[in-house]
């Protein structure tokens, strides 16, 4: 289940985002689970948000993929979680993949970008990024992937930035405080909270850009 947004606007966007964040590609994660505990509980869904940058250096949004996820054998799912998210891991309507899958096929539009954009890795975007970095490392340990695009520990947390940039922390408040529409009734879907994530991600960042604590650098050819 793949949801598409703003295309890329610039051929010279790679270049430009790979000067913005170190070499670095942001990419922001969002997941559902059966709980908290990212060594016991089930993974039930993962989403990522793909960025680009415009010629004014600013980040948009690319588009959005997303897997639901067979629950580990094993695993463990609270009922208070399941009532939270709404997900009943057991609908065939799902079309859930194993966790090696599933991971594997996000991690392969990952890499991808990371080449087009000239970046050397990912750093991981999330809304208490700790926790969604948490399930995603455990879970590739776990189904013996090699080739994890993220940075190990390193991430952006929008929780922080949002109650730095507006006063609120909690998803749904930051976005209306943003500007940002938010429903509450798709929210705690990985798709749509990594969706809005990275709208309230782009926002803070191209804000603060425009305050003059970023410009993208000169072309080569402009300074000839």
């Amino acid at each position: 289940m793949d949801a598409h947004a703003t295309t890329m606007t610039s051929a010279s966007a790679p270049s430009l985002m790979k000067d913005r964040f170190r070499g670095f590609l942001p990419v922001v994660v969002d997941i559902e689970t059966g709980g908290f505990n990212c060594h016991t509980d089930a993974l039930l869904e993962v989403a990522i948000t793909l960025l680009t940058m415009n010629e004014a250096g600013e980040l948009v949004i690319t588009e959005t993929h997303s897997r639901n996820v067979e629950p580990f054998e094993g695993a463990n799912l609270e009922p208070s979680a399941l009532d939270f998210t709404g997900i009943d891991p057991e609908n065939p309507l799902r079309g859930a993949l194993p966790e090696a899958i599933a991971l594997g096929e996000l991690f392969a539009l990952i890499r991808q970008s990371i080449k087009e954009h000239q970046c050397n890795r990912a750093i991981l975007v999330g809304h208490n990024a700790h926790f969604d970095a948490g399930f995603l490392n455990v879970a590739t340990e776990r189904v013996g992937l090699k080739r994890n695009p993220f940075h190990p520990f390193s991430y952006f947390d929008t929780a922080t930035l949002a109650g730095l940039a507006f006063g609120h922390n909690v998803l749904a408040r930051a976005c209306g405080l943003a500007g940002i529409d938010f429903d509450n009734a798709e929210a705690h879907s990985a798709c749509y909270d990594a969706a809005k994530t990275a709208e309230l991600f782009c926002l803070i960042v191209n804000q603060w850009q425009s305050l003059g604590g970023w410009t993208a650098p000169v072309p080569t050819a402009d300074l000839e």
